[in-house]
């Protein structure tokens, strides 16, 4: 299927592995010149080759914190109007709620709500004067399943899905679509490093504590990163541009609810 992307530019936030560089690939595979984003400048330029080997399409690496406002003008400048944001980011690692000092606090709802917030309200104006928009923010599962020890991400990730209910709305009549992406255990970085140290707190092995993992899924396995970026890459296209305002679980049907 052709998604009506070629031409298109996109700013994928956290690009240069994981679930982000999915996106990234994904996006470029349709034919979008992207810029892509990482704080370790070697791992973001091997992330840069490997999608302009894979599809040819114009990629731009942009070594920045998303979370400072000189990494937000960073991304913007290498792509001042873009048609298409994704918003990802690392959240903050697993830990007992009671262990969460003030700054902790604040720095997790400044990670996961108020840069995603930032980055949209940069990226609309001009994408109202075109009236063409996409957004997607990746946030998890557990904004509608909590995860004991991510507190923090949880909530925040729930925060901005909140926030963004009423914009969703706002913005439809202008053909700019804002929908989250709601990833369940994939294997990634991040979920191997959170199954180690869940591990360690239960005296397992990693083995030991992926298989337990795995077993809660119906589908008993993780997702590829993949997976992810393809559907990511659906609702940015024209044939999605009456899904807004949607939090879409891709979690192999852990989360149980109809």
């Amino acid at each position: 299927m052709d998604l009506g992307l070629k031409g298109r530019t996109a700013i994928v936030c956290a690009s240069s592995r994981g679930l982000g560089k999915a996106c990234a690939l994904s996006l470029a595979r349709e034919g979008v010149s992207v810029v892509i984003n990482g704080r370790d400048e070697a791992v973001l330029a091997a992330a840069r080759d490997e999608i302009v080997k894979a599809t040819g399409a114009k990629v731009t690496a942009v070594a920045a914190d998303v979370g400072t406002r000189a990494g937000q003008d960073a991304l913007l400048a290498a792509a001042p109007e873009p048609d298409i944001l994704v918003n990802n980011n690392g959240g903050p690692p697993l830990k007992d709620f009671r262990e969460l000092d003030r700054d902790a606090l604040l720095n997790g709802v400044v990670q996961n709500m108020v840069t995603p917030i930032e980055l949209i309200q940069r990226v609309v104006p001009a994408m109202q004067r075109r009236s063409f928009g996409r957004i997607v923010n990746i946030t998890s599962m557990s904004v509608k399943m909590p995860i004991l020890g991510l507190d923090l991400s949880s909530g925040a990730r729930a925060g901005l899905t909140a926030f963004m209910a009423g914009p969703a709305r706002d913005l439809a009549r202008h053909n700019i679509t804002v929908n989250h992406l709601l990833p369940g255990m994939f294997d990634t970085d991040r979920l191997r490093n959170s199954t180690g140290r869940m591990a360690t707190m239960q005296g397992k092995s990693e083995a030991e504590m992926a298989a337990e993992r795995k077993a809660t899924v119906p589908m008993k396995r993780f997702g590829e990163a993949s997976e992810i970026g393809e559907i990511c890459a659906f609702l940015c296209s024209v044939q999605a541009g009456y899904i807004t305002g949607q939090s879409i679980l891709v979690d192999g049907g852990l989360f149980n609810a109809v």
